[in-house]
């Protein structure tokens, strides 16, 4: 059950397009419900969005910001075979790969709530979903 934040210029035309090639990304890597999504798509001023390339030695045009919060578990191997999906989807749909930046936060079951103020994971009232090993 992701939760997945997108921030994007409002220069785009196609942020629906967009999230749903992040969705379908995720849906293919990590074979969750195709009903198991959750997003928050924020188009604003591109004046509003600094992503530099951290010393990599390329420019950004005009970026993507996908924040993915998730259970805890995947492995490292597992989330590389999604950044390299989210990528080549969304290059697709017109996202150059140089302005695709992905932050990747986990946590636990008890950090969830999907409304009336319980963690339905611990409740048990939502099965705790199945994310493979931890290793790397």
């Amino acid at each position: 059950m992701p939760l997945v934040r997108i921030d994007l210029s409002d220069t785009r035309t196609n942020p629906t397009e967009i999230a749903a090639a992040i969705h379908d990304s995720i849906v293919a890597v990590y074979g969750i419900p195709v009903r198991d999504r959750f997003q928050v798509i924020t188009s604003r001023s591109a004046a509003t969005i600094v992503a530099e390339d951290a010393g990599l030695g390329f420019e950004r045009t005009d970026p993507v910001i996908i924040q993915i919060f998730t259970q805890r578990g995947r492995t490292t191997v597992t989330k590389q075979q999604l950044y390299a999906e989210i990528a080549r989807r969304l290059e697709g749909v017109g996202v150059a790969g140089e302005d695709v930046f992905i932050g990747y936060v986990e946590n636990g079951p008890q950090d969830w709530s999907f409304g009336f103020g319980r963690a339905q994971y611990v409740t048990g009232e939502l099965a705790v979903p199945a994310t493979g090993s931890a290793a790397v």
